[in-house]
């Protein structure tokens, strides 16, 4: 049978041998991508089509595509062969949330809070969406792009703090002394006394926030000073990293690894968890 793998796309070395794929049914629920085309999503039903089987997936958006059942998936970055499901019942609803919290079956998005939480960029949206999300549709609180920190200060002015409309900030490489530090420190005093909180966590980029061990490292790698530090690491990880194009294909490969609150360091697992709740907390009478 063609070795349908091939080598890691983001390796630039040569790789050992892939593992063998293992059979997986095809259950309700079960999350998998992919591997020619990166579709991640869970399994909707199977069906016979064509004369064979085959395997709707859906996405995050709600868009769904059908691939053959057989190999060519992953799960947790280890390849996959689908089979045919031993039973057609849908499992039941997990107990707890990525974020660890208790799962609130079949409750709605509530509708959108005034308060807000902002994170610095893409990455950090996804990151926490990929965790938190479930609970963030419950409790009505949008997360939203801050695209740097550089003008913070004018961003809280333009949002209005106010009673019952907090503004929670994440911000990263947030520790004594730094950049970040002084705008966060100048902004707070700009801001309305309590309706404004700045939280941050150590790392030069949330993508060291994922636990090395998830893609395979020991820590992550050091990167001099005067390097732009995605493309340090890519560089350091043996992966392509001219563009960003590169830097978005890894960046899909590292969320992949996350499949819930466990695999992030705890330096950001408390500073998200303390901004949903200064968001949420209700306002005094």
């Amino acid at each position: 049978m063609t070795d349908r793998y091939g080598r890691d796309v983001l390796s630039a070395d040569p790789l050992p041998p892939r593992p063998t794929s293992r059979p997986v049914a095809a259950d309700v629920g079960l999350v998998v991508e992919e591997v020619t085309t990166g579709w991640v999503g869970a399994v909707l039903r199977t069906e016979k089509s064509g004369g064979m089987h085959v395997v709707v997936l859906e996405d995050r958006q709600g868009r769904r595509r059908t691939f053959r059942l057989g190999p060519g998936f992953w799960i947790d970055g280890a390849p996959v062969e689908l089979v045919p499901p031993t039973t057609t019942t849908a499992p039941a609803a997990p107990a707890r949330t990525a974020s660890g919290s208790r799962a609130v079956v079949g409750a709605k998005a509530r509708v959108a809070r005034e308060s807000r939480i902002l994170v610095e960029g893409r990455h950090d949206a996804e990151l926490v969406e990929r965790v938190w999300g479930d609970d963030l549709r419950v409790e009505g609180v949008v997360v939203e792009m801050l695209d740097g920190v550089d003008h913070l200060e004018d961003v809280i002015a333009e949002f209005g703090p106010g009673p019952g409309r907090r503004l929670g900030v994440l911000v990263d490489h947030l520790v004594p002394g730094s950049k970040e530090q002084r705008i966060a420190d100048q902004a707070l005093r700009a801001a309305p006394r309590g309706t404004v909180l700045v939280v941050g966590h150590p790392y030069v980029d949330v993508w060291q926030a994922v636990r090395p061990a998830r893609l395979g490292l020991e820590r992550w790698p050091v990167i001099e000073r005067g390097t732009e530090w995605k493309h340090g690491i890519l560089r350091e990880l043996g992966w392509p990293h001219e563009d960003q194009a590169d830097v978005a294909r890894a960046w899909k490969k590292i969320l992949g690894t996350v499949r819930s609150y466990a695999d992030l360091e705890p330096a950001l697992l408390g500073r998200v968890e303390e901004l949903i709740d200064f968001v949420t907390e209700p306002e005094e009478p």
